[in-house]
């Protein structure tokens, strides 16, 4: 099992990566804002599922195929891309039936769970960062690889739980704002709509460093 000190130190680099804005708070923020604190931590519980595997992934070997197989990285990376531009296209589609006073609050839940998830697990940057970062604090005679592996997704997602918590908390009170104003019915569209675009042209155009 992996030491409490080496936990601590853990919980400090996790703590310095999460509270950096990036792909992940920006969907979840745009999630909250948009559809309410609901769907926002819809969106991180996904997001943490697909940290879970990443971290599984990594500890059973599946993630040194994108360092031995520059193809298969690039095959993932494009797959995410063009699930991203999918959801940016049916988010768009999807709020032109919708009243202004109802936005994008009828998506399901699971619906909204499982897009985090996919885009997280199609995210082949966070397979290699996983892979990076998490084996600098194993011990191989600590015993499972898997179960320390696991663990740090834990200490990791519990990081996560609480900043981007308090983030959904803190934007989701902004729906309401919007709410009976007359570009109302559509913004979150445009919102969500947006950050999937942005995400998958970020994921079309970098590299892999």
């Amino acid at each position: 099992m992996v030491d409490a000190s080496t936990l601590l130190l853990f919980s400090g680099a996790c703590l310095a990566l999460t509270v950096t804005p990036g792909p992940d708070m920006l969907l979840i923020a745009s999630r909250s804002v948009s559809q309410g604190r609901r769907a926002g931590f819809a969106s991180l519980a996904g997001i943490q599922l697909g940290t879970y595997c990443h971290a599984l992934a990594a500890a059973l070997g599946l993630s040194q195929l994108f360092v031995a197989v520059p193809l298969a990285y690039d095959a993932v990376r494009m797959l995410g891309a063009a699930y991203l531009l999918y959801l940016a296209w049916k988010t768009l589609r999807t709020g032109s039936s919708l009243q202004a006073s109802a936005g994008l609050a009828a998506v399901p839940a699971m619906r909204i769970f499982r897009q985090g998830l996919f885009t997280n697990i199609l995210n082949p940057k966070m397979a290699l960062f996983v892979l990076a970062l998490f084996p600098q604090f194993i011990d191989p005679q600590a015993g499972s690889l898997v179960v320390q592996m696991l663990l740090l997704a834990t200490v990791l997602n519990l990081v996560g739980l609480l900043i981007n918590g308090g983030l959904i908390m803190a934007v989701s009170s902004m729906k309401s704002r919007f709410v009976g104003r007359r570009f109302s019915a559509r913004w979150p569209n445009y919102l969500l709509s947006g950050v999937f675009a942005g995400l998958a042209c970020k994921l079309i155009f970098d590299s892999r460093k």
